[in-house]
């Protein structure tokens, strides 16, 4: 998991060479609550660095994923659009939400421990 990065809108990121894997947080599906619904991006869709790209609502509210990067989405995780609450269950895993090549890297996000201080 020391791979893995975090940003300060809740979202975790993992660099494989030049495709990055994105999903929320554990602490926001937490402050969340019940996921039930998620809108994904369309596979091709450009997004700028710190652009909407998932919508997510949940029992208490609506909130957004955002890009970590300037980016391309290459895959969606389609299993949401049915199992939304696998992002409450696996937010780190199951629950990744998609996948995009990168159009310029910006590996600023946080580590683990750097995210862990940053929400308490």
């Amino acid at each position: 998991m020391s791979d893995i990065k975090y940003l300060e809108t809740h979202e975790w990121y993992l660099i494989n060479e030049e495709v990055i894997t994105v999903g929320i947080s554990d602490f926001a599906q937490n402050e969340l609550g019940d996921i039930v619904y998620v809108t994904l991006p369309e596979v091709g869709q450009d997004f700028e660095k710190g652009a909407p790209v998932v919508e997510v609502e949940a029992t208490k509210t609506v909130a957004e994923a955002y890009a970590p990067m300037d980016c391309t989405i290459t895959e969606v995780n389609s299993q949401l659009e049915t199992e939304p609450e696998t992002i409450n269950n696996d937010p780190c895993g199951d629950g990744w939400m998609f996948k995009a090549k990168v159009n310029a890297i910006d590996d600023s996000g946080m580590s683990y421990q750097e995210y862990e201080t940053f929400v308490s």
